[in-house]
């Protein structure tokens, strides 16, 4: 045991390094010098060995505490020494650092009880609203499809008047251990039963209602609180109405993804919104008062003399209501563009030829066919 290197020395951590500090640094190691990641490399893979033993002792808090005691002797002889025939690894929660890292290619030895409560999971549905609707807020009544306990079994999933037994490969725990060689020598890993497949019980004989799953799944109309505000894709969370949990976990979330119909008149950008509104050349020319239209109805504008046509101006606090504050608003920006005639009397032609000399002071003009005399 004299070549061994000191494991605290391997893992780069001083000796009263407390846990998370141990994992940091093995999981930094382990990428370094994984074989995967060096595929060929002799001298990796034995550092990634040497990595995994050090670590393999230091995350146990027994282990840690024979070998800040004894050294590396601790393991030596009957404890099945890394000398002899390598260290025999309780992987644990290596299998959840492994899991991470390399995607469970150790068989994913999590300490994580799959015969634990877990959560249900989350039901995802769509509904649609109007452009207006998404403006003001509003309610939908939406119908989905969920499951609740069998009144039958009462969620055992065994025929009334018997009860699943307790699976006898894993003893009830949904998990097996199982022991392997690999290049770090006789690893040991869990899985989920195959017998009972991670509940820890055997239904022998199902109830016929609902065949054993403990569920039955119904339609049911659920109403939907649609806040003023809420863009294209968000979604509102209704909480306890999706999957029911697994062995007494909570009941996963309803999610309710809104649609918005597009608008002819307004275009959304965040809290923001566009329109377009057409002046008439002499108000451009000579300014004047003007209605806009708005999510909130009509408002007057006072458009300033000699207007380009594509100005645009900001109607502020006129945007969308924010989802989290409906006071807090965004603004409402418009496009002025100007209308150009293009079909003209004769009165109006003689107008703006009338219009045309005043601003040129030229009467040449008067000799010439101009735009609007051709």
């Amino acid at each position: 045991m004299a070549d061994k290197r000191d494991y605290y020395e391997v893992l780069g951590v001083p000796k009263d390094a407390d846990d998370a500090a141990i994992k940091k640094a093995y999981r930094q190691l382990a990428k370094k010098y994984h074989p995967d990641m060096n595929p060929g490399d002799k001298e990796a893979e034995i550092k990634f060995k040497e990595a995994s033993e050090a670590y393999a002792v230091l995350s146990d808090a027994e282990k840690r505490r024979q070998y800040d005691q004894f050294g590396h002797a601790a393991f030596e002889g009957g404890a099945g020494g890394a000398g002899a025939g390598g260290f025999d690894f309780d992987f644990g929660d290596m299998g959840d650092i492994f899991g991470d890292l390399f995607g469970g290619m150790f068989g994913g030895g999590s300490r994580r009880n799959s015969n634990g409560p877990r959560r249900g999971a989350d039901v995802r549905v769509n509904v649609r609203i109007t452009f207006d609707e998404s403006v003001r807020g509003t309610t939908k009544k939406i119908d989905v499809t969920l499951k609740d306990e069998c009144s039958s079994c009462h969620g055992t999933g065994a025929k009334p008047g018997t009860s699943p037994e307790t699976c006898s490969k894993c003893g009830g725990r949904g998990q097996v251990t199982f022991t392997q060689q690999s290049f770090l020598g006789m690893v040991r890993s869990q899985q989920p039963c195959p017998d009972c497949h991670g509940t820890g019980k055997i239904i022998k004989e199902k109830c016929p209602d609902c065949y054993g799953t403990g569920y039955i799944s119904s339609k049911k109309t659920i109403e939907v609180n649609i806040p003023a505000g809420i863009d294209n894709g968000q979604c509102v969370r209704i909480q306890g109405k999706g999957e029911p949990g697994v062995n007494g976990g909570p009941r996963g979330d309803l999610l309710v993804a809104v649609i918005i119909s597009a608008s002819t008149e307004f275009e959304r950008d965040g809290y923001n919104i566009f329109s377009n509104v057409v002046i008439s050349y002499p108000t451009a020319v000579l300014g004047g008062e003007i209605k806009v239209k708005t999510v909130d109805g009509e408002v007057l504008y006072e458009v300033k003399p000699g207007t380009a046509s594509g100005t645009r101006v900001r109607l502020k606090g006129k945007g969308m209501p924010s989802v989290r504050n409906a006071a807090q608003r965004g603004d409402h920006y418009i496009t002025l563009i100007v209308d150009i005639p293009t079909k003209l009397n004769q009165e109006q032609k003689d107008a703006l030829m009338a219009y045309e000399k005043a601003l040129t002071g030229n009467e040449r003009h008067s000799k010439k066919k101009g735009f609007f005399g051709k």
